[in-house]
This record gives structure tokens, sequence and C-alpha cells, in this order.
């Protein structure tokens, strides 16, 4: 049996160093340079949005021949702008919006970005550097909505427990840059969309929203997703939805010959790096899927099954290991009690509270699970971390989990505990990352 003495010392310490070694293999200097083309013959011009929107820039600008004409815009999340270098200049504009629910920043953004579109030519070279967090980033309503709308129906997208597919299916058709429209516009202009996914099964159409990439879903499938959801349209808008006059670019549409896209970090290869760094440590580690999908409360009881078997069975995994997952789970946000505190806190922090209630202090078992943008949902806080003793100190401070789990309060629950993992924003969005360490 290996000697996994230093990581007995201290499980969460060691937990946070995998979470960071997953988050370091998808930085944007680290991945860009073996994606770049040479220069055009004409102009490059750079659009892009997402909360690794402000790193990719820089990066770009780090690696593009200083020799080489290159400018544009760039829309990215709140103080998620990394501090630039003095030495480096600053060829690409990058401006702050809000994340997740749309402002005005964003709109005035998204517009200027779709006017630089005009007058492009066959020799120049449009690089687009997308990543998670871009759909809310580039807001520019359909015909018929305002900004006000597109608020609403996101924050009630947000909560309805609806998954990123179908969040970004609305989104697309609701949107006149979304869903393969920001790509057509550039005609004829050489498109290269550079992503980092943020999506199970990393489909181009998926992340932010596809804005360069043809889009298959059709208008009556993002109106079922509204009904099945209850949420309502402006009445201009829903008729536009179902006489389809809000339709996407469709694949197979000649303004998207020879564009391209390719992915320079994805959730694997984060899960990988962090396997990497654990069996580098002595420990064995087994990742489950990078795919995860459904309610955060629900993953974490079939999680905590595995763990269980491990600890107690040594099956199906031999202990002492480390489960890692990744993927993109949703929360459902109940309907407070009146007179009930609001809840705070995202999808990372609710696996965890519902992760401790399933097992039940189980001894050896320990476990971190964070957003890699490092913020999870509107908090400060990446995620959360817990351990075999986390219900009796939650006990001993008077709180209780089912309480807070009826109001979607991990941000309250683990502040008390010391137990929230804060990291600030990363420059990166491979999603979500958990990892269980069974000793």
């Amino acid at each position: 049996m290996p000697d996994v003495s230093p990581i007995a010392a201290d499980p969460q310490a060691f937990l946070r160093r995998l979470f960071m070694a997953a988050v370091h293999s998808a930085q944007p200097l680290h991945n860009l340079a073996r994606h770049l083309p040479p220069p055009p013959r004409g102009r490059t011009l750079v659009l892009g949005a997402g909360k690794a929107g402000g790193a990719m820039a820089q990066a770009l600008e780090v690696l593009w021949p200083q020799d080489a004409p290159l400018s544009g815009l760039v829309v990215t999340r709140y103080g998620h702008v990394p501090q630039r270098p003095q030495a480096l200049a600053q060829r690409i504009e990058i401006v702050e919006a809000a994340h997740p629910v749309p402002d005005a920043a964003g709109l005035a953004a998204t517009e200027r970005m779709l006017a630089l579109t005009e007058g492009l030519t066959e020799d120049d070279l449009v690089l687009c550097l997308i990543s998670g967090g871009g759909s809310a980033l580039l807001t520019l309503p359909a015909s018929g909505m305002t900004l006000a709308d597109k608020q609403r129906i996101n924050r009630e997208l947000l909560e309805s427990g609806a998954a990123i597919g179908e969040m970004n299916c609305v989104r697309k058709h609701l949107s006149r840059i979304k869903g393969g429209r920001l790509g057509a516009a550039c005609a004829p202009a050489r498109v290269l969309t550079l992503a980092i996914s943020d999506v199970p099964g990393d489909d181009p159409a998926v992340i932010a929203s596809g804005p360069t990439v043809p889009d298959a879903s059709i208008c009556a499938d993002a109106l079922a997703i509204l009904v099945r959801y209850r949420i309502d349209l402006p009445p201009k808008v829903h008729a536009a939805l179902e006489s389809g006059a809000l339709e996407t670019p469709k694949p197979g549409d000649a303004r998207f010959a020879g564009h391209e896209v390719r992915l320079i970090a994805t959730p694997q290869m984060a899960l990988v790096a962090a396997a990497e760094a654990a069996r580098e440590a002595g420990l064995a580690a087994h990742i489950l899927s990078d795919e995860i999908e459904g309610e955060s409360r629900e993953v974490a009881k079939v999680h905590a099954a595995l763990a269980r078997a491990v600890a107690r069975h040594g099956e199906p995994f031999a202990r002492p290991c480390v489960i890692l997952s990744g993927g993109e789970t949703t929360v459902t946000v109940r309907p407070r009690r009146p007179g009930a505190p609001k809840g705070r806190g995202g999808r990372a922090g609710e696996f965890c509270m519902g992760l401790a209630q399933a097992l039940q202090g189980q001894p050896g078992v320990w476990a971190l699970a964070a957003d890699t943008d490092g913020i999870d949902g509107v908090e400060d806080n990446a995620g959360a971390q817990l351990a075999p003793d986390t219900l009796e100190r939650a006990s001993a401070a008077g709180l209780r989990l089912d309480d807070h789990l009826e109001r979607n309060d991990a941000y309250g629950f683990f502040q008390a505990l010391d137990d929230l993992v804060v990291t600030g924003p990363t420059h990166t969005n491979v999603n979500d990352f958990r990892a269980i360490l069974v000793l």
C-alpha cells in the first residue's frame, strides 16, 4: 500500500492542490500557441467573450508577432481581467460586463463588436476567443425584446434547473449575435474560433451559445424549453418563435465556408492534470466522467454511494484513492418559506451539502467541489470542502444542514464552518471540478 501519510496529514490541502492543478492546466497562455495560424495578408480582428476572455486576449497579445497588425474587442466578467504585464502593449480592448445576468455594459460592448465586423474582406482573419460565460456577456436582444426582458428570462432560466444546453438553445434564438450570427456577420473573412470548453461534451455550438458556429436547433426547440420551465415571453417574441422568424443560421450555410473551431482547453484535460498530480503524490486516481449533469444534490447522492462503497468494501476502487469528476450540474431554487432568509451559493456548494447529507460523516472520506472559474454562482467563493467531521462541527455551531439545503444556502453553511474554497477569479473556465478522497 502506498505511503499516504503526507496526504493524511492535511487531506483538504491535498484536494486544493489537485483543484489548482486542474485550473493551471486550463490557462490560455499554456495552450494557445500551438493553435495560432500565421498572420493573414489583410488585417487580424480579435473578437471574444467569456470569463477567460481577458486572459485569452492577453495571451494572444504575447504570442502574436509584434510587427503584425492586431486589434479587436473582448468582453469578460467584472473583476476577471488579469493584471497586465507592464511591458505588454494593449492591442486588444478588454471591457467588463455582468454575469450571469446581462447588463447595459454587455449590451454596449456587443453592439460595438458586431459593428467591427463591417467591411471585412477575404484577406482578413477573425480570431474569436470564446469561453464559458459568453452567453450572458454577449447580449443583443432579438427584435421585440428589451434588456429587461433578457435579464428576467436569464434569471428565471438560471433558477429553473434547466441544463446548460437547454438554456443556451433559448439564448441563441433570443439573440442577434449568438447561435452563429456573429460568425455569419464576419463573412467573407476567414474565422478561427479558439475556445475553452465549459460544457459537457465540448460541443462548440453550446459553448457561450455558439456565436460563431451554425446552430442545428430550431425555434420550436427553444419555445418548448420555455414552456417546460414555465417562462413567459413578450407576446411578439412568442409569436416570432412560433413562426420561425427568429431562426438561427444552420449547418451548410455558405457564410461559414472555411471557418474552423479549435478547443484549447477542456474539462477532461483539467481532470487528467489533477489525476496526474495525484499519481505523482503516490495516490491512485480515477476519473468518472467530465460530462456529469443533473441536479447537484442528486448527483451528490450517487457520488456518496460510490465513496461509501470504496471506504467500506474497497470496491469498485481499492483505497486509498481519489475520485474525480466534472461536467455541469444544476440547482433548482426552491421557494422560500415566509420570513426565511434568502439562500446564497452555487452548484458546487449545493453538491457538497448533498454529499455531506448522504455520507453522514463516513470515516475516511474528504471532498472538494468547485467551479474552475473561481466563482460558484454569484458569490466570492469557488466552492466548498467537507470532511468526516463536517456534520459534527455544524451541529456544534447550531447549523442544521436540512435547513440550508431547503433554501439553497450552501454559502451560509460552509462559511460558518470556514470551509469555503476561495481563490478569486482564475481567468479560465472548464466548469465543475469534484474530488473525493478516500483514505
